[in-house]
């Protein structure tokens, strides 16, 4: 029977001799994939359960990749994605770096169940970050097809397993380190600086994330709670800027392409029924510069989602052309929603968006209709 776990020594014997296992593995087995298929079986056992996977974020689609599991359906390992948002919660779990655990998906509403637990049954689940150099990698998740409290010694035992995961991850890293050996010195201690900062600003992020959803527990009332939502979704724009930094000569760049198709796919996952297309040169931009481009992508959507779709939801377009005028680039938000009519020119949002355009030396146009609105911004593509 799942989630049978007996006496509380007898768990405690099992848990300690199953991670003895899976440091032994972690030992034999060069090969990740092969390690982390062995591992979630063990993590089964001592669990007592059916359903366990490891996921991996990927900066650039913004999501969790099932890179690993047991008892999913053929095919769903190493192509099912969850959301890496903080509605979902292995999501949570990654941004904030703290354990999530729910015990019935039906008695909440904080929490969106994705479609693959939907469909393999999934009512109680615990998640658990898996952390390299102190920031998250990914999430380590455990899940029962009935009501389950998972207990303090549980998710002890996740953690556990998940510093184990994460140290072979980091003994098994793509072979970068020895390409940038041989490379110049140079460019090695440069890639090097930039990892360290990007894992301390990871942890950064992951810290206030973490005191939002502290705060948002212990208020009331649903305006508050749709602040801090909105002040979380800044965060994690800023956030994925970093995930995209890209090392170079002149200093810290952004692949801006890749950074809009991230923010558009973390948007998309925060809210149902809004769908969110992308079309993007390839463009590259300093941090410095990217950030108030993404800040204006994500204030736009975020008004949009809150004042322009009802019921139904809608879809919001998204556009970043190159080559515009003498040496310009031009986002373009639109969506198809109702018109943006009750919107403060004073509002926080608006004037963040304007604030943002003259940080950057970008103008902004914004139309609205009963037939959607649209905001255009047009700014130097300065490297």
């Amino acid at each position: 029977m799942e989630g049978s776990e007996g006496s509380p020594l007898d768990k405690l014997r099992r848990h300690v001799r199953i991670l003895v296992d899976i440091g032994r593995l972690a030992g034999e087995n060069a090969d990740l994939t092969r390690f982390l298929d062995q591992a979630v079986v063990q993590i089964a056992r001592a669990v007592e359960i059916h359903h366990v996977k490891v996921l991996k974020y990927r900066p650039r689609s913004s999501d969790l990749l099932l890179i690993a599991g047991v008892g999913w359906k053929e095919g769903a390992v190493r192509s099912a994605t969850l959301s890496a948002d903080l509605r979902s919660p292995p999501g949570r779990a990654f941004q904030t770096a703290e354990p999530v655990t729910i015990k019935d998906f039906g008695k909440q509403e904080e929490y969106v169940r994705s479609d693959l637990l939907k469909e393999h049954g999934i009512v109680s689940v615990s998640n658990v970050p898996v952390l390299t150099n102190g920031a998250a990698w990914g999430v380590l998740e455990v899940d029962s097809t009935a009501p389950r409290d998972f207990t303090e010694d549980t998710t002890d035992f996740l953690t556990a397993a998940a510093a184990l995961i994460g140290t072979v991850l980091r003994h098994n890293a793509p072979p970068e380190e020895a390409r940038m050996m041989a490379a110049a010195a140079e460019a090695q201690r440069r890639e090097i600086l930039l990892r360290e900062m990007q894992h301390r600003v990871k942890n950064n992020f992951q810290l206030v994330l973490s005191s939002i959803s502290i705060q948002k527990r212990r208020s009331q009332g649903a305006e508050v709670h749709r602040a801090l939502d909105h002040v979380a979704s800044r965060i994690n724009a800023i956030s994925l800027a970093h995930d995209q930094l890209a090392p170079r000569h002149e200093g810290q760049t952004v692949r801006l392409s890749d950074y809009i198709r991230a923010l558009c796919s973390a948007i998309r996952q925060q809210i149902e029924d809004v769908e969110v297309d992308v079309e993007s040169d390839e463009l590259e931009l300093s941090i410095d510069r990217a950030l108030p481009v993404g800040l204006i992508l994500n204030e736009t959507a975020m008004n949009s989602i809150k004042h322009a779709f009802g019921p139904d939801g809608g879809r919001i377009t998204v556009r970043l052309v190159g080559g515009i005028g003498f040496g310009e680039a031009r986002l373009t938000v639109s969506d198809n929603g109702r018109g943006i009519i009750n919107v403060s020119e004073n509002g926080s949002g608006l004037k963040l968006i304007a604030s943002l355009a003259r940080q950057i030396g970008g103008t902004i146009e914004q139309q609205s209709s009963d037939s959607g609105a649209t905001t255009i911004l047009t700014f130097p593509l300065i490297p």
